[in-house]
């Protein structure tokens, strides 16, 4: 899907400054879209000024659409009489009015050209279908006034403006509110919606007429929760605001935006969104992840307790072999504790494994009975893995490290290498070591060694792969692949 920045690249001669400039225009102009119940197309000069490009484009989530089809990537070329040559050669915004017919659809079209450092960079044109178009009343009135001073910031590069810039999954939109407030800071109208959630933040008098500064700091007098620092005015001249207004029955998300017009400043438009739901589902899942990260640590300490238990029995015991086999499980379980360590510590479904493997190698390297000659060094990242996937990995990978360096390397000296890469949606592990090379005639069948058969078992349940081969500088590797898709 072509973007603006690759149609600008591929045909216009714009500046950088200008580029950003229309790209800003483009993140913020569904206002526009909306307030005019337009689809909206931005065309830029070709190095050519008789060719323009479609470079981005809109559909109102208030009204129908005008334009079925998406034209980003289209040209108009040495068409005098097309609207949008007129608006780039006149500089002045043009309209093609009277219900022109488009596909069967009546629609009226105007073009606003953006005229920036005494140049025209581009050309916004508006498509409304008045076919779907509602009849007239104090919201549409309201509305269409907003987008008429709007259209004429576009023109003179006023918009957008600004300060806070909008998060498209948090931000008020046109249909969620809107109050008119007039320069003064007077309520000159508010939508039902606006009313509605200002009702349900408390205020019980009427809003048309009030101050808008004064009503909303009267609600914000008593917020649900305490309030770590004051934020600046919402109605700033010249400046986009956005904030959330928390009283102890509900929330709303507010931005105000400042309107002017050729004459000076128009007062604001303010969108209003009840947030009162979404606030209440976010703390849930803020509560769900903290308690998940309890049970992580909480886990993380019993098996923290689990390891030092048999680690005292081993201790207390005479027999080497019990002894062993007391180390191992103290080290196994010691394995799923880091990984249960690193879940603790944060939100993602997922670890980032390369502290849970070194660690893992420190910890193996701690308790071989080898000497600490061994080199040990990981090459590369295991980069995210899934939870699922992790407790089941550090052990695979715990039993490959302690192998290698238990029966891989020399008494004195040797070198132990993870090398943890990527193929495709495919984790890859290769563990080298340096020491003796496998006998002749090795076979992963044939060995029966507890370690080995849980690594066996434990790549068979993440539907992955094992081997160990020797490589023909005398090492010898195990390779473990586990599918992460």
């Amino acid at each position: 899907m072509l973007m603006l920045a690759d149609v600008v690249a591929q045909h216009c001669d714009l500046s950088g400054e200008d580029t950003l400039w229309l790209a800003g225009l483009t993140d913020q102009w569904d206002l526009l879209a909306d307030l005019s119940f337009s689809d909206l197309i931005l065309w830029v000069p070709d190095v050519d000024d008789n060719v323009f490009w479609a470079a981005a484009q809109c559909r109102p989530n208030t009204g129908p659409t005008a334009l079925e089809d998406d034209v980003v990537g289209e040209e108009v070329a040495y068409d005098p009489e097309h609207l949008v040559t007129e608006a780039y050669l006149s500089r002045t915004i043009t309209s093609i009015g009277h219900n022109q017919l488009r596909a069967g659809i009546p629609v009226d079209v105007h073009a606003v050209p953006v005229l920036r450092s005494d140049r025209v960079i581009g050309v916004v044109e508006m498509h409304t279908n008045r076919m779907g178009v509602r009849a007239r009343g104090l919201l549409e009135d309201t509305y269409l006034e907003g987008a008429q001073l709007l259209a004429g910031m576009v023109h003179r590069a006023h918009y957008p403006v600004m300060g806070d810039k909008p998060v498209p999954w948090s931000s008020p939109r046109v249909g969620d509110g809107l109050f008119r407030v007039a320069a003064d800071g007077t309520i000159l109208y508010a939508s039902p919606n606006a009313v509605s959630a200002y009702r349900r933040l408390g205020w019980v008098g009427d809003l048309v007429g009030e101050n808008f500064a004064d009503v909303t700091g009267s609600l914000a007098a008593a917020p649900r929760e305490p309030v770590e620092e004051a934020s600046g005015p919402l109605l700033a001249p010249r400046r986009a605001r956005e904030s959330d207004l928390e009283t102890r029955t509900a929330v709303a998300r507010l931005r105000t935006v400042p309107l002017e017009g050729e004459d000076g400043p128009q007062g604001w438009l303010v969108l209003c969104r009840d947030a009162t739901d979404l606030r209440a589902r976010e703390r849930q899942l803020v509560t769900k992840d903290a308690t998940i990260r309890e049970i992580h640590h909480r886990v993380k300490n019993n098996l923290q307790t689990v390891a030092a238990l048999l680690r005292l029995q081993a201790r207390r015991t005479s027999s080497e072999e019990a002894i062993g086999a007391l180390s191992d499980a103290q080290k196994r379980v010691s394995a799923i504790a880091v990984v249960h360590e690193i879940l603790s510590q944060g939100f993602d479904s997922s670890v980032q494994f390369d502290d849970v493997a070194d660690r893992l190698m420190t910890m193996v390297r701690d308790v071989a009975s080898t000497s600490s000659m061994v080199s040990m060094q990981r090459r590369g990242s295991f980069g995210s893995i899934p939870a699922d996937v992790a407790t089941n990995l550090s052990l695979i990978f715990t039993e490959v490290v302690q192998n290698a360096l238990e029966h891989g390397v020399q008494a004195d000296a040797g070198r132990v290498e993870v090398h943890p890469h990527r193929l495709g949606a495919c984790l890859v592990v290769d563990v080298t070591n340096d020491g003796e090379p496998l006998p002749g005639g090795f076979s992963l069948d044939d060995e029966h060694s507890l370690g080995l058969s849980i690594v066996r078992a434990l790549i068979a349940d993440l539907d992955g792969s094992f081997e160990m081969e020797p490589l023909p500088d005398g090492e010898t590797r195990a390779r473990i692949s586990v599918p992460l898709g």
